[in-house]
């Protein structure tokens, strides 16, 4: 009992700072070429993309963790397990919603539920308040979102985590003083315009 104590306090943990490291988050060049440490990790290594919340509903084993269905126009709707339970007390606040889904993540289990990405969102300093960051209404699903000036490809799934990319990125990924998504200075932007905190959460 203690050790599936132990593991699930771990997998809540892994979901809880995927909730909350979009804001935790001078270089140009591909995916291709990005090393970290060697000064050109850039956001083009992040597969980031629109998805849209389809279905929502809490983890029957993880009181921190909801299970998500995230339509990325990708044949079927990807599992997702995000740490929001304690900010979003229904899942009904979510559903419908269109987020910011990091994609070329490995799948792993979370308490036991197969999760294949990350729900990017936004958090203040502490991580006592967390929102999703949205994309505008007209945003297309499944499109990839950019940032001007760091085109690169991304990177495969495997090398994410092993390369810890997102550990690399990760400081400089925030919200501005608008509200907005940004790496560095470069807005997060879709077909249809900038990436926002739902709430306007500046500076985050």
């Amino acid at each position: 009992a203690a050790a599936d104590k132990r593991a699930k306090a771990k997998a809540e943990k892994a979901a809880k700072k995927g909730a909350n490291n979009a804001n935790n988050s001078n270089n140009k060049g591909g995916g291709a070429n990005n090393k970290p440490g060697d000064g050109d990790v850039n956001i083009s290594v992040l597969d980031i993309r629109v998805g849209k919340l389809v279905k929502v509903w809490e983890h029957a084993d993880a009181e921190k963790l909801y299970c998500e269905e995230v339509d990325l126009g990708e044949d079927q709707p990807r599992q997702i397990a995000s740490g929001l339970r304690p900010f979003y007390k229904s899942a009904s606040d979510l559903e419908g919603k269109l987020v910011m889904v990091l994609c070329n993540l490995k799948k792993r289990n979370l308490v036991g539920f197969p999760s294949h990405g990350m729900v990017l969102c936004a958090s203040n300093a502490d991580h006592t308040k967390v929102e999703i960051v949205v994309p505008p209404p007209n945003a297309i699903v499944g499109e990839r979102i950019t940032f001007a000036g760091f085109d690169g490809a991304p990177e495969a799934e495997n090398k994410v985590a092993k390369k810890k990319l997102f550990e690399a990125v990760a400081p400089q990924f925030k919200t501005n003083a608008d509200g907005a998504v940004v790496w560095k200075d470069a807005p997060a932007m879709t077909s249809a315009g900038p990436v926002t905190a739902i709430t306007s959460m500046a500076n985050a």
